[in-house]
């Protein structure tokens, strides 16, 4: 099956043009729409899901799913670059939710380990350690409630 050819609407190169601008962030489909919003720029909100989606077919943009409790996550990794992308695992902080990229050599090896000794490949864009942030951490420990890093 030939993959259909892309329509260069307005809406989709606004959208791209925005996401040139935080590449390596993680964005949900909301933050876009609040993004054009604040900017007065007319783009519906099935516009913004429907044009995520496609990015990511394409390669442009990764797509995260850390859990059914949070909405998916976007990060813009540009056409070219996609196929040589660094690749990371994620931490998701319990108490305020937010979503660290994790880039660790050490990681490589457990990695590997689980290929070698167990026969499993472990998928790191959809791989999510949790816990507690470094700022909740802090938090805890100040209002003396013990977490410490």
């Amino acid at each position: 099956m030939v993959p259909r050819a892309k329509y260069r609407t307005r809406q989709r190169e606004i959208l791209l043009a925005y996401l040139e601008t935080v590449p390596g962030v993680h964005i949900t489909a909301g933050d876009v729409c609040a993004y054009f919003r604040q900017q007065g720029v007319p783009i519906g909100q099935s516009t913004v899901y429907r044009q995520l989606e496609s990015l990511v077919d394409e390669g442009v943009i990764n797509k995260y799913i850390v859990d059914s409790s949070s909405p998916a996550c976007f990060e813009y990794v540009g056409a070219e670059s996609h196929e040589d992308a660094e690749v990371c695992f994620h931490c998701k902080c319990e108490k305020c939710g937010k979503l660290i990229h994790l880039h660790c050599e050490e990681l490589d090896g457990i990695q590997a380990h689980l290929l070698a000794e167990h026969q499993f490949r472990l998928n790191p864009l959809r791989t999510v350690f949790y816990g507690l942030c470094e700022d909740c951490c802090r938090e805890m420990q100040s209002s003396g409630t013990g977490a410490s890093l």
